[in-house]
């Protein structure tokens, strides 16, 4: 079981958590939202909850829930500019549909 980052994802969080001065790693999990069922969750980690599982990739903590983890098993996490816009994207293997709006996916 794996959760990556690409160089670029892990560079902007490097940046990112040494401009706010704190943070462990990258918290990333799942919620049921949307059209489709699920949404990514993503946000600076301070503090390693009960029962996280832990990865390290390109220098950066990833810490995910264990019923998360099963959504995002061989998810590689990347930051993409396209034009104006930036912003990471999920390269997850078990997406099966994404919903229009790109806000939910399901499995």
């Amino acid at each position: 079981m794996s959760v990556t980052l690409t160089e670029r994802a892990a560079d902007h969080v490097q940046r990112y958590m040494a401009k706010r001065g704190k943070g462990l790693g990258l918290r990333l999990g799942v919620k049921t939202t949307g059209c489709s069922g699920l949404a990514y969750k993503l946000e600076f980690a301070d503090e390693v909850n009960e029962g996280d599982v832990q990865f390290e990739s390109n220098g950066v903590r990833v810490l995910v829930d264990p019923k998360s983890l099963a959504y995002l098993d061989g998810t590689e996490l990347d930051f993409v500019r396209e034009g104006l816009n930036e912003g990471f994207r999920f390269r997850n293997p078990n997406e099966k549909d994404r919903c229009g709006c790109g806000e939910s996916f399901n499995i």
